[in-house]
């Protein structure tokens, strides 16, 4: 089993900027790709970014720019700065992680989600 330790989420105005953190713990064998998910009240769940154990990052065209996703292997943790945020960027943010174990198929993992709203 993994678990997750997320912080970071909250109220900022327009053009602020915060920062997620998600720690990844538990009975770890091997994480490849990390990432996060957002989904709004009402919409699909949509991926914001993702970042290879190698350290390759994709992100979604609405964040490329503002947004910058960052990984401690040794730590499995994954950082997502988010600058200039906007009202749009409401949601819940959703950590995962895809873990290889000793045995059996490859496993996605979720965190709790923490809550990030941007308003005035």
């Amino acid at each position: 089993q993994v678990q997750f330790v997320e912080s970071g989420g909250g109220l900022v105005q327009p053009g602020g900027s915060l920062r997620l953190a998600c720690a990844a713990s538990g009975s770890i064998f091997s994480i490849s790709t990390m990432g996060w998910y957002r989904q709004a009240p009402g919409r699909q769940r949509e991926l914001v970014a993702h970042i290879s154990s190698s350290g390759n990052t994709s992100y979604a065209d609405s964040v490329k720019g503002r947004f910058t996703l960052s990984r401690d292997n040794a730590n499995n943790t994954v950082y997502l700065q988010m600058n200039s945020l906007k009202p749009e960027a409401t949601a819940t943010y959703y950590c995962y992680a895809h873990h290889t174990g000793p045995s059996g198929p490859p496993r996605t993992y979720w965190g709790q989600g923490p809550q990030v709203t941007v308003s005035s």
